[in-house]
């Protein structure tokens, strides 16, 4: 079994929405995946099933072997752990520092504050806000609010690292660098990576495996491939 796997997969919301129709895929271990589709088209929704935030109405959803859909409410949180999450929107504490905020999640885990301290001081490594650890949020610009998401995001060494419209919010210049240090995460942590994105530029620019969605049904899915636009289907 590949280290994802969806099979079958139908997502209707309450509201009669119908995110994902009949959607099949496989991806392996160390991948790098953009999703890409109009908005409505179920990246999100997708996305969210991966870390339960959704549920399917039918069909399975295996991250690391495990049938996330079926997995008690009281266990979610174990599978969380094994993956980061990286929101458009920052969802930082705004009354924390850059060290606070990356730290959290360790210490809900209960780890010590000798292990937090060394995760932490080598996640701001890798995303390039050594000198930024005593900062506030608000003292941050955009580009460094969203390298705090990505800090906080793999602060934890996860497997699985799911990003939402990262540089949603972000000019071209800040994307790019922003896009960077993801890749080199991916290549360095050996972490699964996959983004939903409506971004053209960075999809081209970096010719990944890319998963289409069009009015949630899997259209497309190439590796190195282009943004597709809704004409060309």
């Amino acid at each position: 079994m590949e280290f994802i796997e969806l099979k079958n997969v139908f997502k209707v919301y309450t509201n009669g929405v119908s995110a994902l129709a009949d959607v099949s895929l496989s991806i392996s271990k160390g991948e790098f995946v953009f999703v890409i589709g109009e908005s409505g088209s179920g990246k999100s929704t997708l996305t969210k099933l991966l870390y339960r935030e959704e549920k399917p109405n039918r069909g399975s959803v295996y991250v690391g072997g495990i049938n996330v859909a079926k997995l008690r409410n009281s266990n979610v949180y174990k599978l969380r752990r094994k993956i980061g999450v990286v929101f458009q929107d920052f969802k930082l504490l705004p009354k924390l520092t850059v060290y606070e905020n990356i730290a959290y999640p360790l210490e809900s885990y209960g780890m010590k504050s000798d292990e937090i301290r060394n995760r932490v001081l080598k996640a701001v490594e890798r995303v390039g806000l050594k000198d930024k650890l005593r900062s506030y949020p608000n003292q941050l610009s955009g580009g460094e609010q969203q390298r705090v998401c990505i800090a906080r995001a793999i602060v934890n060494e996860p497997k699985l690292i799911i990003c939402d419209e990262p540089t949603g919010d972000l000019d071209p210049k800040m994307s790019k660098e922003i896009m960077d240090v993801l890749d080199t995460i991916n290549k360095d942590l050996e972490s699964t990576i996959i983004m939903a994105t409506h971004d053209k530029e960075i999809v081209n620019r970096m010719k990944k495996r890319v998963i289409y969605l069009h009015n949630g049904v899997l259209v497309s899915d190439k590796k190195k491939g282009n943004y597709i636009e809704d004409e060309n289907i």
